[in-house]
């Protein structure tokens, strides 16, 4: 990717198209999964969620991932992070626009 371009970036709790859990194993095969609709896939965990101290006013929350010691934070609205739980697995799918 270059500076300037566009792209989408999802962070699901699974693959499954259906919304079902993930087992944690690699079933080959011809089954469909959301990986197919984006060029880049990334496995990783959940491992800390805070509240942001520093933001003054409005409550934020700081959650962290990490993706085989690629490490990712993200920083929002609490309301945002209900759908998250400490030691989540989660998958990160990018693809340009």
């Amino acid at each position: 990717m270059r500076v300037g371009e566009k792209f989408t970036m999802v962070l699901a709790p699974t693959l499954n198209l259906d919304g079902t859990p993930d087992s944690g194993y690699f079933l080959q095969g011809n089954r469909k999964t959301l990986a197919d609709k984006f060029e880049y896939v990334m496995h990783g965990k959940l491992y800390k969620i805070s509240e942001d101290s520093s933001s003054g006013q409005a409550a934020k929350v700081e959650i962290y991932a990490s993706f085989g010691g690629l490490l990712m934070m993200l920083k929002g609205d609490p309301s945002n992070a209900s759908n998250f739980e400490l030691d989540q697995r989660l998958f990160l799918l990018i693809r340009k626009v």
